[in-house]
């Protein structure tokens, strides 16, 4: 087994109060612990992740960047200093190599700060960036149209998906699905936006960047960093079981990415790219004169 990944949970003690009466007893929570990301031994970023798939989620985060987009532009993960008051390693600390000739980091990415598991940074810097780096544009035009009765069945394949989850109730998910709605990968996190990197970071391991043809579906809300993670790996769509932020809706039409929000049983708002959705003809025309 791979060092932190016994990490994704814990138990603790805990008091339980239920229709007045108190018991004790022992409650699995979900682990979160900070994890460093550094890119040729610079510093670049710290996120507060579930520990698991740290390469996945560091590779991911450098696709999400526009530093790298194919497998053959890293030339080695692995973890380094970060030892603890005994010299255990902590599992906390990642090295990314890139290959020869890839561009490092620019300075002004750098974020030597700490980032919560609920979010990462972004603003109006960021949305110049997305649009100065995306390397797939994403036609509305040419794939295989999504359905609304497609999308609709999404959610329940996640939750089926969502094991620990199901254990912790304290974990968000990621999962990526092809043009015909079979699963193709799932991650959790505490972090949202931590779960679509390692799904990204996966995919650009097997080398199937760009994910052309695919839909991303995460729990919670759309934030506009999640709609720049599915840009800058090419995904046409992204589908979220609550709302998304104006800058979310913003960006989705820019790109050209279908954005989905409130996805719920056979209920959903289309925010941006309904072109890529088949829509069955509406029910009646415009109301007649009275």
């Amino acid at each position: 087994m791979m060092a932190g990944m016994g990490r994704v949970t814990e138990r603790r003690r805990v008091v339980r109060i239920r229709d007045g009466a108190v018991t004790e007893r022992a409650d699995t929570l979900v682990g979160e612990e900070p994890l460093e990301i550094r890119v040729g031994g610079r510093p670049l970023a710290v996120t507060m992740r579930t520990p698991g798939d740290d390469f996945a989620l560091a590779t991911g985060f450098l696709v999400s960047e526009g530093v790298v987009a194919r497998a053959d532009e890293v030339a080695r993960v692995m973890y380094c200093a970060g030892a603890t008051a005994d010299g255990s390693n902590t599992y906390n600390v990642v090295d990314v190599r890139l290959a020869d000739g890839v561009a490092p980091p620019d300075a002004s990415l750098q974020r030597n700060v700490y980032t919560t598991s609920s979010c990462g940074l972004c603003g109006k810097a960021s949305l110049d960036a997305v649009r100065t780096t995306a390397r797939w544009p994403l036609p509305l035009t040419g794939g295989p149209a999504l359905t609304p009765r497609l999308l609709a069945a999404l959610p329940e394949r996640l939750r089926a998906h969502q094991r620990v989850f199901a254990r912790t109730g304290g974990l968000h998910a990621a999962a990526l699905f092809d043009g015909g709605g079979e699963l193709l990968d799932v991650r959790e996190d505490v972090g949202r936006h931590n779960a679509v990197d390692k799904v990204v970071g996966r995919a650009l391991g097997a080398g199937l960047l760009p994910l052309a043809d695919t839909v991303l579906l995460v729990s919670g809300r759309a934030s506009f960093e999640l709609v720049q993670k599915a840009v800058m790996a090419g995904i046409p769509a992204l589908a979220a079981v609550s709302a998304p932020s104006s800058l979310a809706v913003e960006l989705a039409a820019e790109a050209g990415l279908t954005l989905v929000g409130f996805l719920r049983g056979t209920s959903m708002n289309v925010y941006a790219g309904a072109e890529r959705l088949e829509l069955p003809p509406e029910a009646s025309g415009p109301p007649g004169p009275s």
